[in-house]
């Protein structure tokens, strides 16, 4: 964890709402996923990893109804006050919908807040980087009112709750693994999820010599009003047209050979492709965790490019901005895969890339992407990292 930001949280929880007398400083990391994409919602598998960077707050309960939110990163907008009273799903597009959408959906599941609270929020997740910065949020929020109020729920309570509140507070009708990912995150292991079931295990990721770097396009991607929703009902048509030829329930139940056996029954050429994505990335999701179980990380890279190949042809959920980094990364000599991650349209790529190479890869994608887009990427070393946790507020940041 980075205290810097305890710190920063601290500070202007002071400025802005008093003592920190009764406060707590809390985190809950980002994510990326590293194969499996759009496949949560169509009863796939994923394999995300928490990171170590993500989102930490300061907050403490109030003795009135009242919620007062601020973001350090975005202290433009200032406070914003509204109360337990006032929780309206679909009526906000604020950053505090997602904390406000969390407060309702416990409340809504009978865990009532007997007071309001004042909640700080600081971090260092690129915002609109398809990092999950919005399911970090939402862990955080669940975390934060399982500790203060003394809410009786899981970790993985917290992801569903998450979810639930991402798709009917805040109208983003997402899958589970951004916001599992983030409450049931395990230092330097993956998360391979079964969407379905949400039966789970933890594979170590062990990267010998090599490095995972996310490069971010700096291109924001807003998922609400994207075609997001528009995949996820065309997902939907491909699953009852192949139901009704085949019994299946998801387009993770097929395999390569019974989708090419079926798919005669999806004659429009979009949703076609749509249900090939899925059916076929859940099934290199599942031929890449047994790749890398085997330590053949060589074949888990090439199943990270065709996965991006799938997102950009047939699910069309890439864009220029992506391609360029991740066809500029399969040039450079010992990159092993880059792919897009996240649900696209902007954000980020993730690559698997040899220690000697890294600085031969951040100056040959760098340079092709400012030539052909016109204005930089920015590149991460990350590190695979813990869920959410409670923090410590230092006595000199009590002081300060």
């Amino acid at each position: 964890m980075d205290q810097s930001f305890v710190t920063e949280a601290a500070k202007a929880f002071q400025e802005k709402f008093g003592s920190l007398e009764g406060a707590y400083a809390y985190f809950a990391p980002g994510r990326v996923n590293l194969i499996g994409e759009h496949t949560d919602y169509n009863g796939g598998h994923v394999f995300p990893c928490a990171l170590t960077i993500g989102t930490y707050a300061v907050a403490k309960k109030r003795k009135d109804r009242k919620l007062r939110f601020y973001s350090t990163n975005l202290s433009r907008i200032g406070v914003v006050e509204t109360s337990l009273d006032d929780l309206k799903p679909l009526h906000d597009d604020s950053w505090t919908a997602y904390p406000k959408g969390v407060i309702w959906a416990f409340e809504g599941r009978g865990m009532k807040l007997d007071s309001g609270l004042d909640m700080v929020v600081c971090g260092n997740i690129p915002n609109g980087s398809g990092l999950s910065s919005s399911a970090s949020l939402e862990v955080l929020t669940g975390f934060i009112l399982r500790d203060l109020f003394g809410f009786t729920v899981t970790n993985q309570d917290l992801a569903l709750i998450g979810q639930y509140s991402e798709n009917n507070y805040n109208g983003m009708n997402c899958g589970i693994m951004d916001q599992f990912a983030s409450a049931m995150g395990k230092k330097d292991h993956a998360i391979f999820l079964d969407c379905a079931t949400l039966n789970y295990q933890y594979a170590p990721v062990v990267l010998n010599g090599m490095k995972l770097v996310v490069t971010n396009t700096n291109k924001k991607h807003k998922l609400v009003g994207s075609a997001y929703n528009d995949r996820r009902r065309e997902c939907e048509t491909a699953t009852k047209l192949l139901h009704d030829a085949c019994g299946i329930n998801t387009l993770g139940d097929l395999s390569n050979e019974e989708f090419e056996k079926n798919k005669s029954v999806l004659t429009d050429p979009v949703i076609r492709k749509r249900a090939r994505h899925a059916v076929y990335e859940n099934n290199r999701t599942l031929e890449a965790v047994e790749a890398l179980k085997k330590g053949d990380l060589e074949t888990f890279g090439k199943l990270m490019n065709e996965s991006h190949v799938s997102l950009r042809d047939d699910f069309e959920v890439s864009c220029p901005e992506l391609d360029v980094l991740a066809e500029e990364a399969w040039k450079v000599p010992g990159v092993l895969g880059s792919r897009m991650t996240g649900a696209g349209f902007g954000g980020c790529t993730v690559s698997i890339v040899k220690d000697e190479a890294i600085e031969d890869f951040k100056a040959t994608v760098g340079d092709a992407y400012r030539r052909t887009v016109g204005y930089d990427c920015t590149f991460y070393i990350v590190s695979i990292g813990d869920g959410p946790e409670k923090l410590t507020i230092s006595e000199e940041e009590e002081k300060s």
